[in-house]
């Protein structure tokens, strides 16, 4: 075993491995970087102190389960835990090639199976509830708002979450179409609503801090990007208020925006450009669409139908 270095530099020459040698795409590093240190900051109050590599290698089977377990109270669908898991191993995984830690046990920790069933959409109501201030509340009135700019950018545009948290300052949409680069790098337009212009109007006039044109959009109350675990958690707020189901989740409203686009007579092949579907059948996966349901649209749209 080489003498360990701090997990500071570790953790940077993981990073550095994952952008030049592994040219992963700046989305997948961002989220591997942001999965790592949320596992690192919940092992350091697991463990009481600050983590070094001695520690990650003491882990064992249970420290891996409590932290999977917190993750899925706080809503994480099983394909966001298979992900996260991805970077937790690819992280280990590159100490142990550098000589630094062993630690045969995550290996033994099963991959979560993912779903076969994706968020249910919202009621129309419910969508537009989530979306109004709440007049009572405790928060910083600009708090307020950039949470509703968030949740009006997942439902009026369909945006991931991801999407909507990287966009920068910059690239505030001043116009009726916003371009930005979703998964797979892969670059798309969407419409942006006049209600998703002026909720993101309302945020910026009341944000304390100066937002740079090459910095976050949204930030959180340190000035920093904005981080997803945030609006999860304000989603859980918003069902608890309001009595939702536990399916009422962010990712749901991207959903709802797909969902109540095709019940208002949208087609698939506009819903799959929006979304950033590479095909059609993930868009009718998406959707939840029955058998009979997807042949009405077809046989409507089809020019041989």
């Amino acid at each position: 075993m080489q003498s360990r270095p701090p997990l500071t530099q570790a953790f940077e020459n993981w990073l550095n491995w994952l952008i030049y040698e592994k040219k992963a795409s700046p989305h997948t590093v961002e989220a591997y970087e942001r999965d790592v240190r949320d596992f690192l900051a919940f092992i350091a109050g697991h463990i009481g102190g600050e983590v070094e590599l001695k520690d990650l290698e003491d882990l064992r089977n249970a420290d891996f389960r409590a932290y999977l377990a917190y993750r899925r109270q706080e809503g994480l669908t099983a394909t966001s835990l298979r992900r996260m898991l991805s970077s937790i191993r690819s992280f280990f995984k590159r100490q142990e090639r550098d000589g630094y830690l062993h630690n045969p046990y995550l290996k033994t920790i099963r991959t979560p199976k993912a779903g076969k069933r994706l968020p249910r959409p919202l009621a129309e109501a419910d969508a537009k509830a989530m979306l109004t201030p709440v007049s009572d509340s405790n928060e910083p009135i600009w708090i307020q708002y950039r949470d509703i700019a968030v949740l009006t950018l997942l439902y009026g545009c369909g945006l991931r979450i991801g999407e909507a948290l990287s966009l920068n300052f910059e690239d505030n949409p001043k116009s009726d179409i916003l371009t930005l680069i979703g998964k797979g790098n892969k670059e798309r337009m969407v419409p942006v609503l006049p209600a998703v212009r002026e909720a993101l109007v309302l945020y910026i006039k009341q944000c304390p801090y100066h937002l740079e044109a090459e910095g976050p959009l949204f930030v959180g109350r340190q000035g920093k990007r904005l981080a997803a675990r945030v609006i999860q958690f304000k989603m859980q707020t918003l069902r608890r208020n309001l009595n939702l189901p536990e399916t009422a989740t962010p990712h749901a409203l991207r959903h709802s925006f797909a969902s109540h686009l095709l019940a208002g007579g949208s087609d698939l092949r506009s819903i799959q450009e929006l979304l950033g579907h590479a095909s059609l059948s993930s868009t009718q996966r998406y959707t939840d669409l029955d058998v009979e349901k997807l042949l009405a649209v077809y046989d409507k749209a089809h020019p041989k139908s």
